[in-house]
Parts: structure tokens; sequence; C-alpha cells
């Protein structure tokens, strides 16, 4: 399990594995519990690479980064 500490958003971490390039496990802790639980659920199974393109740059209201992007960032820094 890797944990990636966000930064800009309501949620405070973000918890996933990556198994064989495919992005699994994803919790978000803290953050709009629907939201987050959306996001996970979607990722669930999908590439690292995908993954990262689909939501990188995304934007919460006038914020700069969102729950989206911090995975993005995540999964960019994860081995």
């Amino acid at each position: 399990m890797q944990s990636y500490k966000t930064k800009g958003t309501c949620s405070s971490r973000i918890d996933f594995d990556i198994e064989d390039g495919k992005v699994t496990h994803v919790k978000f802790i803290g953050g709009c519990s629907g939201n987050t639980q959306g996001v996970a659920r979607l990722v669930e199974g999908m590439s690292k690479e995908e993954a990262i393109t689909r939501l990188e740059g995304i934007r919460c209201g006038a914020k700069s980064t969102s729950c989206p992007d911090q995975l993005a960032k995540a999964l960019k820094q994860a081995q």
C-alpha cells in the first residue's frame, strides 16, 4: 500500500496500490465522501497512465487542484 499526503484539497491523504501497472485499492482519507468514493471506483483496474491522463489538471472550484488531480500526482510519484 502506498500513501500520498495531499495538498490543497479537503482530503488529507490517498492510499492506493499499483499491481501489474493497474491502479487498485484507492481510498481517500477525508474529502467529499461520495465524490472520492466515485473516483476511487472509477479508476479501479485502470492503467496508471490512463488514470493520470484522465485526472490530471482537474480543478475544484477556484482551487488550483482537486482530489482527482491529487490522485494523478500520487500516481506519477508511485513506484
